[in-house]
């Protein structure tokens, strides 16, 4: 599905520090190639990093690159505001609307619950990093640095990144 889609940008809110290593365990335990390639970014340890690994990864999938919003936000609003930057603390600090899970329970979920859950960070994850678009460019993930994965990085897209809409275009 990624592959197929015109290249862009993935927005994701900790993508580099959780989603894209647990995914990518997940696919190596399965050998199962997604296209995905992360280097670890030493400069990037701000938080504890998910178990078995080493800190925040740099990521490209397949032709798309990765913009960490987290990061971004963390940058200045975290540290001027001395908030976590976790994102559902983010988006209501700017009056986007969320939907909240108690992740002690998420495993209780039903599929549609945790469907528009999961659709729901996409969206506001999305959202922040719009809000901030003309300086959150910067923080875009570059393919030249992104080394680990099988096969090379994807050279980088010849017309401007474009943010990739969220799997269904869910919108809140």
């Amino acid at each position: 599905m990624l592959a197929d889609l015109p290249a862009g940008v993935l927005i994701t809110w900790n993508g580099g520090g959780f989603d894209f290593p647990f995914l990518a365990d997940r696919a190596r335990l399965h050998g199962i190639d997604l296209g995905l390639r992360m280097r670890l970014d030493p400069s990037i340890a701000k938080r504890e990093p998910l178990n078995g690994h080493d800190g925040h990864y740099r990521a490209t999938w397949y032709h798309h690159r990765h913009l960490d919003g987290y990061l971004v936000y963390r940058a200045d609003v975290g540290a001027s505001l001395h908030l976590s930057c976790a994102l559902k603390a983010v988006a209501r600090l700017v009056g986007i609307p969320a939907i909240s899970v108690d992740v002690e329970r998420i495993h209780l979920l039903d599929r549609d619950q945790l469907r528009a859950y999961v659709a729901s960070d996409a969206w506001v994850a999305r959202a922040l990093v719009e809000r901030r678009w003309a300086n959150a460019q910067a923080a875009i993930d570059r393919p030249e640095f992104v080394l680990w994965g099988t096969g090379a990085a994807p050279a980088a897209p010849s017309r401007p990144a474009e943010p990739v809409a969220p799997a269904g275009g869910v919108s809140p």
